[in-house]
């Protein structure tokens, strides 16, 4: 699951997709930067000329497509070696700070202090990788995101279009983070969308379909409090 902070920047970048494509009613743009000057000179929605109003979750349709359980298991992938470092720092802060719990009140004043000196500089480290290696997978996943919805959206306008809707509302986030209090199944196109951008795509479904696969998570386990500094009386 995505995390608060990344939602909200997917949440405008899939406002800002669909809505240039809906209003310029054209060809996608052919990259990134045509998107956001399209999303820039178009910065409203424009509604359908039908009467249905209906649902997509967008978060589950470009993950739950055969490209995005691709490339996000791919990027699982790729983040595991980075993911295996940070449990293994983190294994050695812990077991730094059971050395100080269990023999603290035992070491010399010059040996206690070393020791408490090497987890500070230990744990500011851990912090650090933890941090960079969040905002790397972020980023990373942002990438995914936005590539998949910018050849997606054409495909859920048009669906729209088709099907006599008047407009789409995304229902990625739940109320009360989105203004949608309540919906019912009948009006969800996310399903719909799924199928028709899997055979527009031509990617195949993955080996291990059953599972829904979970958009990566980079961050390792939270270390334990560091044991107190302050010198046994």
């Amino acid at each position: 699951m995505t995390s608060k902070f990344l939602r909200s920047i997917l949440a405008i970048a899939a406002f800002s997709m669909i809505s240039a494509w809906a209003q310029t009613g054209v060809a996608a743009p052919a990259g990134a930067a045509s998107a956001s000057a399209a999303a820039a000179v178009s910065p409203t929605i424009t509604t359908g000329t039908g009467s249905k109003l209906g649902t997509i979750n967008i978060e589950q349709a470009v993950i739950g497509s055969n490209e995005g359980q691709r490339d996000f298991e791919a990027l699982r992938k790729k983040l595991e070696p980075k993911q295996n470092e940070l449990k293994s720092q983190n294994d050695e802060l812990e077991g730094l700070q059971k050395q100080l719990q269990a023999q603290g009140d035992k070491l010399n004043e010059d040996a206690r202090a070393t020791l408490v000196k090497q987890i500070e500089t230990k744990k500011k480290s851990f912090d650090r990788s933890v941090q960079d290696a969040q905002e790397d997978a972020q980023n990373q996943q942002k990438e995914i995101f936005q590539r998949i919805l910018q050849k997606m959206a054409p495909v859920i306008v048009k669906h729209a279009q088709e099907n006599g809707f008047a407009m789409i509302v995304d229902t990625s986030n739940p109320w009360p983070q989105s203004p949608i209090l309540w919906y019912g199944e009948q009006g969800d196109i996310t399903k719909s969308v799924v199928d028709l951008y899997n055979t527009q795509s031509g990617v195949p479904a993955p080996a291990a379909a059953a599972a829904k696969p979970a958009v990566p998570k980079p961050a390792a386990p939270k270390p334990a409090a560091p044991a107190s500094t302050t010198p046994p009386k």
